[in-house]
């Protein structure tokens, strides 16, 4: 069974409970999880025009196609232009967040060094998570030999609750492991 209707089916029910709401309805649910690549360096600094391998590790990653971002005006101190790439990102929603949220707590949080826990001081104060990774290699579905640039990425976990300690409930529910330091 997987993460998604696992959810649906018993987690949501004992969230309910253990919240002491009214409607299940209430019960706070992940909306959508974006997961973005930084590229504007790499096109500012390497003079870097293919970015194809990063998109293809991120299609990796997540499962479907990135989209590229480009800037909207031009910044003399960061060596930007307009119309430069400076993201590729996804968005995945339903059940593609879930079964990438069981892969990140299953297979990519064992996988990064000295990992015991994700901090608390991580959420944006709307009920949002936000993890960076150093570089792609964490991601099991990425060869470490087919690495051109090491890159870092950034995983938004999206929440309908506009509080972090129900979304904080409802990741660990969901497996998250996590430590109080706000």
């Amino acid at each position: 069974m997987s993460l998604y209707e696992n959810f649906k089916k018993d987690i949501k029910s004992s969230l309910k409970e253990k919240m002491d709401l009214d409607n299940i309805h209430e019960v706070p649910d992940i909306v959508k999880i974006n997961v973005s690549m930084g590229i504007g360096s790499l096109a500012t600094n390497n003079d870097m025009k293919d970015f194809s391998g990063l998109e293809k590790q991120l299609a990796q990653i997540t499962g479907q196609k990135p989209k590229m971002i480009k800037s909207k005006k031009s910044v003399s101190n960061f060596k930007l232009k307009e119309d430069m790439p400076v993201m590729l990102a996804t968005t995945l929603r339903w059940k593609r967040a879930y079964d990438f949220l069981d892969r990140l707590i299953k297979l990519v949080f064992p996988r990064v060094r000295d990992f015991e826990w994700v901090e608390t001081r991580k959420f944006d104060g709307q009920g949002n998570l936000n993890i960076g990774f150093g570089d792609q290699t964490v991601f099991a579905e990425i060869d470490p030999d087919d690495i051109e640039v090491s890159q870092g990425v950034q995983v938004t976990i999206v929440t309908w609750s506009n509080d972090d300690d129900k979304a904080k409930t409802l990741l660990e529910s969901l497996g998250v492991i996590f430590i109080d330091n706000k």
